[in-house]
């Protein structure tokens, strides 16, 4: 894999984490989402022009376009495995933006998906 090809993936992954967290502050401002009726309509609204929802769903279809390219490059069993980088990431990023518990569980997992990520890349 080049440098081209991976800089697309990560780019590509780290656009996805990002709307992962935008999508997370938007939802943190406007509250739990009751699932009734009489409230769908309104929460809908609230939702649509929420600005992080409207950040994190434009990070989406821009990882869309880059992931397209990125597919264009390289394998799609290459490929594909990168997006678990997206974990470490929001993991770290969970925890330092909005005080998100990192246990030494998910630590032993970043690790096996940080070692499994790399193994997937050397091959």
């Amino acid at each position: 894999m080049n440098m081209t090809s991976f800089g697309l993936i990560l780019v590509g992954v780290l656009l996805n984490a990002g709307a992962q967290l935008l999508l997370k502050a938007g939802v943190h401002d406007v509250g739990v989402i009751q699932l009734n009726w009489g409230s769908v309509l309104s929460t809908g609204w609230r939702l649509a022009f929420e600005p992080h929802i409207l950040g994190g769903l434009t990070c989406y279809v821009i990882s869309v376009v880059v992931w397209i390219l990125a597919l264009s490059r390289v394998e799609v069993s290459m490929a594909y495995p990168m997006l678990s980088i997206g974990y470490v990431v929001n993991a770290f990023a969970a925890w330092w933006l909005f005080g998100e518990a990192v246990t030494s569980m998910r630590m032993g997992g970043i690790f096996v998906i940080i070692v499994g990520v790399f193994i997937v890349s050397r091959s």
